[in-house]
């Protein structure tokens, strides 16, 4: 009976799969608690999950929120848009990962730890340069207090002035200190993800585009 109950409610009432999930925690309690008489393993039709239909912007949408930016979120949501990245893989991009000359980036550690090329739009490289000035800038104050980006663990270890050669620098530094959390050193590390994300919403809401979810992974 608990099994073809369980079965209704995704055949036939067609309930998400946490109602089905909150019926089976009911019942299971009301047989070990109450009745004595334990469930055990119940081979019941689980309900399916709703698949999400991906969200889809035009290139008219895309200019209409890149043009309510400022020119740091600007080129970070263009190289999700024209090179592909995922908005970690952009956020943790360093100096040394950009060649200008051959018009392309670098990506370390993306999905599945694999690293990869990307192409760099040669439109944004006036404005990277501009960035990477910013962020020598941010640079020089942290090693006058001994600071500088998080580094990986190994070569911190190996190369303790590392920190100062801005080939590891940041391109888009977070605007605070942190702890590092290998060692706890004090660095700075790159922009939160979540920043990025409540700029894009925001930019959204400027744009006036109301009846699409837009999110980081849509300008992919």
């Amino acid at each position: 009976e608990v099994r073809l109950f369980l079965s209704s409610l995704a055949n036939s009432r067609h309930v998400a799969i946490n109602t089905q999930k909150i019926a089976l925690n009911a019942l299971a309690f009301l047989y070990n608690r109450f009745l004595q008489q334990p469930l055990g393993d119940i081979d019941y039709i689980p309900a399916s999950k709703p698949r999400r239909l991906p969200s889809v912007i035009s290139a008219n949408e895309v200019q209409r929120i890149l043009q309510v930016m400022d020119t740091r979120n600007q080129v970070i949501f263009t190289l999700l848009y024209g090179a592909g990245l995922r908005i970690n893989e952009c956020l943790r991009l360093r100096v040394k990962d950009f060649d200008f000359d051959n018009g392309c980036i670098t990506v370390h550690d993306g999905k599945g730890g694999k690293s990869r090329n990307s192409l760099l739009p040669t439109r944004l490289i006036p404005a990277i340069k501009k960035l990477i000035e910013q962020a020598r800038l941010i640079q020089q104050d942290d090693n006058l207090q001994g600071v500088g980006p998080s580094l990986p663990f190994a070569l911190d270890h190996k190369y303790p002035s590392a920190y100062r050669q801005a080939a590891w620098m940041f391109v888009f530094p977070s605007s605070t200190l942190c702890n590092h959390p290998y060692n706890g050193k004090l660095c700075r590390h790159h922009l939160h993800d979540s920043v990025a994300r409540k700029a894009l919403k925001a930019a959204v809401q400027k744009a006036g585009i109301v009846s699409k979810r837009v999110t980081c992974h849509t300008f992919r």
